[in-house]
């Protein structure tokens, strides 16, 4: 079965780090480009981040020098290490490839 599998996220302090995993079964997680979006109340789905197959990255400006995209191929598994962290970022965060999304993980930023 073709899926990803998120944990991690929960409730964080402004400022405070956070980070959220995704472990991909079913298919050959190492040679596709793999995403982070997010879904924030009363927002539409955005991009956060890309990894390509070959290690390259991409973020939103919204978020770039604040979270840092990586894999682990071996480990079949995505990471998004969140730092910095505003009250805007919090959303559900979906780890995609194409047309597969994760169930979502929440990320709560607040006092």
């Amino acid at each position: 079965q073709v899926q990803f599998v998120e944990s991690g996220g929960g409730l964080v302090q402004p400022g405070g780090s956070v980070s959220v995993s995704c472990r991909a079964s079913g298919f050959n997680f190492s040679i596709y480009n793999v995403n982070w979006y997010r879904l924030a109340p009363g927002k539409q789905r955005e991009f956060v981040a890309r990894i390509t197959n070959g290690g390259t990255t991409s973020y939103a400006d919204s978020v770039k020098g604040r979270f840092t995209i990586s894999r682990d191929n071996a480990k079949n598994t995505m990471y998004l290490q969140m730092n910095s962290l505003r009250p805007e970022d919090t959303a559900v965060y979906y780890c995609n490839k194409g047309s597969i999304w994760g169930q979502g993980i929440q990320v709560t930023v607040s006092s």
